[in-house]
């Protein structure tokens, strides 16, 4: 017969008898129970609205922010048939490179609101806000039988550090897929500590069903995470083993269901019938599961680039994640989205190990540890070991995982603070966040010079006062300390987080901080990078040849735009031919701020040429006249053009379709063949030249065949200093 261990109760909450002590379903919901203290759940509800007020204020700033995805919505709009493929332009011609969840869910939006910058990113900012309330749950449920006060407390924290993550505030404002992601990986964990307390089959399976969606969302990295969810489910919860064997079989099941019925409709479909699956070199999804998105993430090749390789001398701050290896995640650019509370969660796992000693298995303080620590090591590890391109907002998958072992392991230490144990575990989370936090800001030393010596002073005084509060006579001390610590651990990663939000992104790698900072190496770590606004730094792009699919140099954008064509959500495109990621410095306007564009559509200088397109930014425009030329075309795509970004960018200026040639990674569509009888059937308008012939990673022979077919059949004009071939003409 299975037994469990007695109930532990905090000794501070008064025992309630003889009164009822549940409310209705509505006022529980608002107020929570009857024996919580009064204020617990509001001040749920009041994290809520401030973490919507933030994530939701000026959303708009960043204008469609990745252009990419943002062209993707766009054309999901007007096609249903683009809606379900996720096709990146509205004639079908080819997809985004990753399964269409999150943009599902942005393209309804934009149905229902009309399409714009607000209705793109609404859902986005949301997903913050669900997240925190997961998180928040998640945590709440683990920690109760240390009683209400500290389950919630807990759990309070826990969500707290979701929002004040600077990845999070990033990410969750930007249409990248990751929004997505986090959101259902935190549901899963949410549903599989649900099934917990009786076995349920029920909510395991739902725990699979929302894993199936995040392989929808992100693939393989989606299911990071499976490993700790099926542990804990498996040694965890309150059933027979062979229920818990049948319970993981459900789940099993669930998930593949989700994640494989889309990826199933599409091997059934006619290939000739829908658009070509983007990234495959194949026209399969498989060929994205395997290659691409899976297995050349995590050992590179299949047009990934290798992680070792990034600029600046490998740093882990460049946009292809650096150098393999423990530091890597504390070092810099991926040190400020994440780091800021990564020592204390670490703390916090092994010595809330040690507090919960030799309680059952099934305890659901120590399930809620392995769950949020397994989380964190296996994903953690992954992408600090990964040879395959990573950047450094990929870390957002981690802030639930922190935020949880921050919440859960600093509730255990807390009601454990009458033993050294838990006193020095406090003082160690609090001592470790507040020296780190202060090497982080040092990293942008001008912003704010005064803060982070506030912190690191704050934070080691207020662990000494724990440390100091383990003389009975000064016990007080114990509390005062944990409270100062608490506000002064959370400073420096809210502080980044709020200027994070207040700065315009775009592109295909956008950074954390303030309008113009910029990362290098930590110095807590070696290998940390270069220094302040080098190329390594937010918004220091490694830039290439700077043709990005349209002559005319490198692009201007905001913070974190990539000049080379750098794949969107931090795939290896935009490598030079030795597989490594092309050199070079930041360009201009780089620093943060969105660049100036003027009322007609031209170029800042006002000549009427157009802002490159093809690398990544999200600030570039295009001229004008040639708006109005593609705008007029009833062509089944108005233009043909090399490169997704430089598509993308067309068909969001000018509403139209725009054919992208070779797709974002040098895909091999369409065929010379494919293109000349689409051409001869009138369904291609213009074919704007690149200058290069090339795609978004150097080229390919398929695109140059293109453009070389092209210039020797039809006369060439200039058209708001682009060159233009009208494919309608005579040849």
């Amino acid at each position: 017969m299975t037994t469990y261990p007695i109930p532990v109760t905090d000794r501070r909450d008064r025992a309630h008898t003889g009164a009822p002590t549940r409310r209705r379903a509505v006022p529980r919901l608002f107020l929570g129970e009857r024996t919580d203290a009064r204020w617990l759940r509001p001040a749920f509800w009041l994290l809520l609205v401030v973490t919507a007020v933030v994530y939701l204020w000026d959303l708009s700033v960043s204008g469609y922010a990745n252009t990419f995805y943002a062209a993707a919505v766009q054309a999901g709009t007007k096609s249903w048939e683009a809606f379900f493929f996720g096709s990146l332009d509205s004639s079908n011609f080819i997809t985004v490179d990753k399964p269409p969840a999150s943009l599902w869910v942005m393209v309804l939006s934009a149905r229902l609101f009309g399409f714009s910058s607000t209705s793109l990113l609404l859902p986005q900012a949301l997903m913050a806000v669900a997240s925190v309330a997961l998180v928040w749950g998640t945590v709440r449920r683990t920690l109760a039988r240390l009683g209400a006060t500290t389950a919630n407390v807990g759990a309070l924290l826990a969500g707290f550090v979701v929002a004040a993550t600077p990845a999070a505030a990033l990410m969750f404002r930007f249409d990248n897929p990751d929004a997505l992601l986090v959101l259902l990986m935190t549901a899963g964990a949410y549903c599989t500590v649900r099934a917990l307390p009786k076995g349920s089959w029920r909510w395991i399976a739902l725990a699979g069903v929302a894993l199936g969606f995040a392989f929808l969302t992100k693939m393989l990295q989606g299911l990071l995470v499976l490993p700790a969810f099926g542990l804990v489910y498996l040694f965890a919860a309150r059933t027979t083993w062979g229920k818990r064997a049948i319970g993981l079989g459900i789940a099993a099941v669930s998930l593949v269901a989700a994640a494989g019925w889309w990826v199933v409709a599409v091997a059934l479909w006619p290939a000739e019938s829908r658009p070509y699956i983007g990234g495959s070199t194949d026209n399969t999804v498989l060929d994205l599961v395997f290659g691409y998105n899976g297995l050349g993430r995590i050992f590179g090749g299949s047009g990934n680039g290798g992680g070792g390789g990034g600029t600046g001398g490998g740093t882990a701050g460049s946009s292809f994640g650096g150098s393999t290896g423990l530091n890597r995640l504390f070092s810099s650019e991926m040190g400020l989205e994440i780091s800021w509370l990564l020592p204390a969660a670490l703390v916090a796992l092994v010595l809330g190990l040690v507090v919960v000693g030799r309680r059952h298995l099934a305890d659901p303080a120590r399930a809620g540890l392995v769950l949020w620590g397994g989380w964190l090591l296996v994903t953690g590890l992954v992408f600090s070991y990964m040879s395959g391109t990573i950047h450094p907002y990929y870390t957002v998958a981690l802030a639930p995982a922190i935020a949880g072992l921050v919440g859960t392991g600093g509730a255990l230490l807390w009601h454990a603070r009458e033993r050294i144990t838990g006193r020095l575990g406090l003082a160690a989370m609090i001592g470790a966040t507040a020296s780190w936090s202060w090497c982080l800001l040092n990293e942008n030393a001008s912003w704010l010079p005064w803060l982070r010596w506030v912190v690191l002073a704050g934070g080691l005084l207020a662990a000494a006062a724990i440390v100091v509060g383990s003389v009975p006579s000064l016990r007080k001390l114990v509390t005062i300390g944990v409270l100062a610590g608490t506000l002064f651990g959370l400073t420096g990663t809210t502080s980044y987080a709020l200027a994070t939000t207040t700065v315009a992104h775009s592109g295909s790698i956008p950074s954390v901080g303030p309008a113009g900072s910029g990362s290098g190496g930590t110095g807590g770590f070696p290998g940390g990078g270069g220094q302040p606004g080098g190329t390594t730094g937010p918004g220091g792009s490694a830039g290439g040849s700077g043709d990005g699919g349209f002559p005319g140099g490198g692009p201007q954008g905001t913070q974190g735009t990539q000049q080379d064509g750098t794949e969107q959500d931090g795939t290896g495109q935009g490598q030079g031919s030795d597989g490594q990621p092309p050199t070079g410095s930041a360009p201009e306007g780089a620093t943060g701020e969105a660049p100036a564009v003027p009322d007609d559509a031209t170029s800042a200088d006002g000549s009427g040429t157009s802002l490159p397109t093809g690398g990544g930014t999200g600030g570039a425009t295009t001229s004008s006249a040639l708006t109005k030329l593609l705008a007029a075309s009833d062509a089944k795509w108005s233009a043909a053009v090399n490169g997704s970004q430089s598509a993308a960018q067309l068909e969001l200026d000018t509403d139209t379709a725009v054919m992208a040639i070779g797709g974002w990674s040098s895909d091999p569509a369409p065929t010379l063949a494919e293109f000349q009888a689409w051409v001869a059937a009138g369904d291609i308008g213009y074919y704007v030249s690149s200058g290069s012939g090339g795609g978004m990673r150097g080229g390919s022979s398929t695109a140059s065949a293109i453009q070389e077919w092209v210039a020797a059949n039809y006369e060439s004009t200039t058209v708001g200093g682009q060159t233009v071939y009208d494919l309608g003409a005579s040849e």
